[in-house]
């Protein structure tokens, strides 16, 4: 029996259609990932190499198939099995999620776990697709050649469509669901149209109950998530013990806590760190910049306590500046200039000798954004600070804390004065290091005990121990923390 013919505009739309739904998944892993993981260089490294090999073996496995069984008859399968497989990834990343780490491991394994087939099944349809398309070993070159660029224009369109349009546009999960239905659809058509007789009624019901139950699971597999942002996974979450309390987690992070009705509480001993140190080097108004937003808990307690100065805020999500103003009490009352750009930017439009104080508080999960971390943007930082004013910044560090160190190295290359604050014990391994950078003294600074312990001179440079600092060109910052 000879097999039946494929046109060339239906096989360019089959394998055009299955790339793109291979990197939408892939790009949207990184945010599904994120309230589990967090979104470092680490989650996108792991993402990418997982879906690749998941390419690799899939289009390895669809052509020996293609060989050995009719493909006609695999087309429509194929695509009904991949769409399910994209439902199934939301319940898998729900059921393991809670239980992985951040380390390159776990983040394989959960893509793997999540997404490893359905992207393995898709591409699996390309050869398949090319063994269709092939009639005499004279079209290789233009067949092979076509159906290869069809799937790179798929998988562009996906990318950009993803990154740019979609994840804005709806919650991650729908479209998801979307994509897997497309896929089941189409491949029902495909498994109508190939199929050498009427499916029986018990392999039609099977079929329809694994979709069925797929989709399901899909559907009703809940979020972890109030609001997800082009950026963030963000929830607010009361405090029990404080009505008025507030806690706004993005991704992995517990970041801030606002309450509602007394800017100057500081919850979190990092913010008392900052209200030290700016009460302590610099009296009566204060002129600040502030590197992120998140709940603004910070650029309140200045407007509160210190009237009449600047609280210039540079936070690159808009939908986190109005969660804040929705849910966190900013802007009630509170002289706080919101600019929605990133920081670096932010930064380089302000005036020389400008700013009291600038206070570094970005995060995307456990790490600051590495190009605000770089000796390139720590010069800027000192430009726009007056000669006696301070930055202060908080980094997130444990174990043998390098990227603190590291951080540290690249202040001192630009502040004749700098001093560490470590946590005020040696037991907790993942902690809060607030680093202060001055062109004036630091000999007057003083902090809590119970907020940590301040390094100064020697003590500074033996806490750097020699790392390197941090350029443009090289900002390990990610593989920093995770040693």
């Amino acid at each position: 029996m000879s097999q039946p013919r494929l046109g060339a505009p239906l096989a360019v739309t089959i394998v055009f259609t299955t790339s793109a739904a291979v990197l939408v998944l892939e790009i949207l892993a990184g945010r599904l990932l994120a309230p589990y993981t967090g979104v470092t260089l680490l989650t996108y490294t792991g993402i990418i190499g997982t879906v690749l090999a998941a390419i690799a073996v899939g289009t390895a496995l669809g052509g020996r198939l293609a060989d050995r069984v009719d493909p006609s008859r695999l087309l429509g399968p194929t695509l009904i099995f991949g769409g399910i497989l994209a439902w199934w990834s939301l319940p898998t990343l729900a059921w393991l999620g809670p239980m992985s780490g951040r380390g390159a491991a776990s983040i394989v394994v959960l893509t793997g776990a999540a997404f490893f087939l359905p992207a393995a099944v898709l591409s699996a349809a390309s050869p398949m697709v090319a063994k269709l398309r092939l009639a005499d070993l004279g079209q290789t070159g233009s067949v092979v050649g076509g159906l290869s660029a069809a799937g790179t224009a798929g998988a562009l369109v996906g990318t950009f469509a993803t990154g740019f349009v979609l994840i804005e546009a709806m919650p991650t999960r729908p479209i998801v669901l979307t994509i897997g239905g497309a896929l089941v659809v189409g491949g029902t058509v495909l498994w109508w149209r190939f199929a050498a007789g009427m499916p029986s009624p018990r392999s039609t019901a099977l079929v329809l109950a694994v979709i069925v139950g797929a989709l399901g699971m899909g559907a009703t597999t809940p979020s972890v998530c109030q609001w997800e942002t082009p950026y963030f996974c963000v929830t607010v979450e009361h405090d029990p013990a404080r009505p008025s309390g507030r806690v706004l987690r993005l991704d992995t992070l517990r970041h801030s806590y606002v309450d509602l009705d007394d800017p100057t509480h500081l919850e979190f001993r990092y913010v008392r760190l900052f209200a030290q140190v700016a009460d302590q080097t610099t009296a009566g108004r204060i002129d600040a910049l502030h590197i992120g937003g998140g709940g603004f808990t910070f650029p309140r307690y200045l407007d509160a306590t210190r009237a009449g100065g600047v609280n210039l805020v540079a936070e690159i999500d808009p939908e986190l500046v109005r969660i804040a103003q929705d849910r966190l009490g900013l802007g009630q009352g509170d002289d706080v200039e919101v600019v929605v750009d990133d920081a670096r930017r932010v930064v380089a439009d302000q005036r020389d000798d400008r700013f009291d104080l600038v206070v570094g508080d970005a995060f995307g999960s456990l790490s600051v954004p590495w190009h605000l971390t770089t000796s390139e943007f720590v010069a800027d930082i000192a430009r726009v600070l007056r000669p006696d004013g301070t930055y202060v910044l908080n980094v997130i560090d444990g174990d043998d804390v390098r990227f603190a160190r590291a951080q540290t190295a690249t202040l001192m290359r630009h502040f004749d004065h700098v001093a560490v604050v470590v946590p005020p014990t040696d037991t907790v391994s993942v902690a809060n290091h607030v680093l202060v950078a001055s062109g004036a003294p630091l000999a007057e600074l003083e902090i809590g005990p119970d907020d940590g312990r301040l390094l100064r001179g020697t003590e500074v440079e033996a806490f750097v121990d020699g790392e390197r600092h941090l350029t443009d060109d090289f900002a390990p910052v990610d593989q920093l923390i995770a040693e």
